[in-house]
């Protein structure tokens, strides 16, 4: 059954026309093909171009790169849909390549490197992925050890990524590279082919959920690129890493919420239809409370990334901690719903013919992916500290 949905203040008739979109391709090009994909660890790459044609892979960007121009909350719209396919895994490899790889490329690059990457990559030419996670430096960017040395016109490239999802297929990396000293000043982005020599995909990494999209282990040795492949200034990169991990936070807190609605619809339908001592579950008062609550998580974690969503387009103070605080929320609510969707469902909630187990494994991976929850509540903490010492 499809649940009953709050008027939101902040959406658009084109916010709920991409929605319908969404759907209609979500039916037609992913769930069908969930099941195959999951077990194959990897969706098949040209549902990217079907991605582009359907409009989904530019939403932010302009349009003379072949985007839609339009703001985060059509980012959202777009990642509550996706992510109700039954494979978590295809959404994230999606926005991976559309929000995390692009987002740079779209608001620094030259625009040389714009049309050479950026719009081939909304139109679903060219696969984006992008690396910044090192072995021993995930969350802590600025101890990354990546290096980038300058030599003549070109950058030679040395060192290791980890957890790099669309790492094994990808045509190009918005890469994170140490070009300087120790320190976040030292750090730049640049974007890296990876059909250059010296370049080397190690593992595919076999992880506990989203298993559908590819996540790599990569190798640099010694790899020449031209220097004009930096996006923005030397030494900004740190900075720029920052400034767009607001999206990916908000494209992980989006998830969330179309994951909940998903698991609450398929929960109420199996209450209706469960019968336990004569009567469904839905009969019981125990289970209707638990839905009452599940709800109310749902559309409190809604209002909060929407308002976070608002805050970054319009660009407004307090985004950083919205956003923050929406994915710290987001994460902690998904896993009590899946939870309570499992539980509901009793064995039939264990057996994988069934999407429910796999969403909860999915989810465990949202408190750590973008920024820990402990990073969220850093962030917040001193958003809260520095605003109250400014008072």
């Amino acid at each position: 059954m499809a649940l009953p949905r709050l008027p939101s203040i902040y959406l658009a008739d084109e916010h709920e026309a991409l929605r319908r979109s969404a759907a209609a391709f979500v039916d037609r090009e992913i769930r069908p093909h969930a099941d195959q994909w999951e077990a194959d660890g990897v969706f098949a790459s040209d549902l990217y171009g079907k991605a582009a044609e359907a409009g989904f892979l530019g939403v932010r960007y302009e349009e003379r790169w072949g985007g839609s121009g339009l703001d985060f909350l059509s980012t959202c719209v777009l990642c509550e849909e996706l992510v109700k396919g039954d494979s978590v895994g295809t959404a994230v490899g999606l926005l991976a390549h559309s929000e995390f790889a692009l987002s740079t490329l779209a608001d620094e690059a030259s625009d040389e490197l714009k049309q050479t990457w950026l719009a081939p990559a909304i139109r679903g030419e060219l696969i984006g992925c992008i690396g910044v996670s090192e072995p021993g430096a995930g969350s802590d960017v600025a101890s990354m050890k990546t290096q980038a040395r300058r030599d003549g016109d070109d950058y030679v490239i040395s060192g290791q990524k980890t957890y790099i999802t669309n790492g094994t297929r990808a045509n190009f990396i918005t890469l994170a590279v140490r070009t300087g000293d120790a320190g976040p000043g030292g750090i730049s982005l640049v974007v890296f082919p990876t059909d250059t020599k010296g370049f080397e995909i190690g593992r595919r990494l076999d992880k506990l959920g989203s298993r559908a999209s590819d996540t790599g282990e990569l190798y640099f040795d010694e790899c020449r690129i031209p220097v004009s492949n930096r996006i923005g200034e030397e030494g900004r990169g740190m900075r720029y890493i920052l400034s767009h991990f607001g999206g990916e936070r908000l494209v992980i807190a989006a998830f969330a919420v179309g994951i909940m609605e998903r698991l609450i619809e398929i929960g109420m339908d199996h209450a209706g239809e469960r019968k336990v001592f004569g009567s469904s579950l839905s009969s019981y008062q125990t289970w209707r409370h638990r839905f009452a609550d599940m709800m109310t998580q749902l559309e409190a974690t809604r209002a909060l990334t929407y308002q976070a969503a608002r805050l970054l387009s319009d660009g407004e103070p307090g985004g950083d901690m919205a956003v923050s605080m929406a994915k710290l929320y987001a994460a902690d609510a998904v896993q009590k719903v899946a939870a309570e969707i499992l539980q509901l469902h009793g064995g039939y909630g264990q057996i994988e013919e069934s999407p429910i187990p796999r969403y909860y494994r999915d989810v465990a991976g949202f408190s750590i992916g973008a920024g820990t929850s402990e990073i969220m509540r850093e962030i917040i903490s001193r958003s809260v500290l520095n605003t109250k010492g400014s008072g």
